[in-house]
């Protein structure tokens, strides 16, 4: 009896590293309507098919890519995350590590900019990514129980304590800002001013 055995592709990691970093040059490059999966194979050394047994489809790619990003982004400044210090001191040391990752990782920013702006936002597990993020809600729900920051909205709050971090760092809207850590502990000292008691 002869036995046929079908080749099983093994996905390889180091092939999907370079899918990803393809994908994130090539759309801070053309755009995403310019990105096609051809495009992006040609770029990582792969071909299409090899493409395709790690992402169903362009926009599973792109998704994906946005989802590591940004799961990424979250283990790194959740590093700086200590609930045994003043919620303050908590607060700062999340968004001078904001401040530090974004500012080393440029590229990945710039992806993820776009990607917010366009209708693949919409794919986004949001639960799935504000997962990482549970312990900092926790702690603005607790200063604000204790009476140490303003009672609004939790968007608002993120808002005015961590979306300065992006404009400043955005080389679009502030070409000449320079990350420093004078620089970052001004815009952080500004942002508790603004939402503490």
């Amino acid at each position: 009896m002869i036995v046929y055995y079908r080749a099983v592709r093994v996905k390889d990691e180091i092939k999907q590293q370079a899918i990803i970093d393809a994908t994130i040059e090539l759309v801070n490059e053309i755009g995403f309507a310019s990105c096609s999966v051809s495009k992006i194979a040609k770029r990582a050394g792969v071909s299409p098919a090899t493409l395709y047994i790690y992402y169903k489809n362009k926009e599973d790619l792109l998704v994906s890519t946005y989802i590591q990003i940004k799961t990424t982004l979250g283990a790194s400044v959740m590093q700086e995350f200590d609930p045994s210090l003043p919620v303050r001191d908590t607060l700062m040391a999340v968004g001078m590590s904001l401040f530090r990752h974004i500012a080393e990782h440029p590229q990945l920013f710039t992806f993820t900019e776009q990607f917010a702006n366009s209708p693949y936002q919409d794919l986004v597990d949001r639960d799935k990514l504000e997962a990482v993020f549970q312990p900092l809600l926790e702690l603005l729900h607790y200063g604000i129980t204790q009476k140490i920051i303003k009672d609004v909205p939790m968007e608002i709050l993120f808002a005015h304590l961590y979306a300065p971090i992006y404009a400043l760092v955005n080389p679009h809207i502030n070409p000449d800002f320079i990350v420093t850590p004078e620089n970052i502990e001004i815009s952080m000292n500004m942002a508790w001013d603004a939402i503490k008691l």
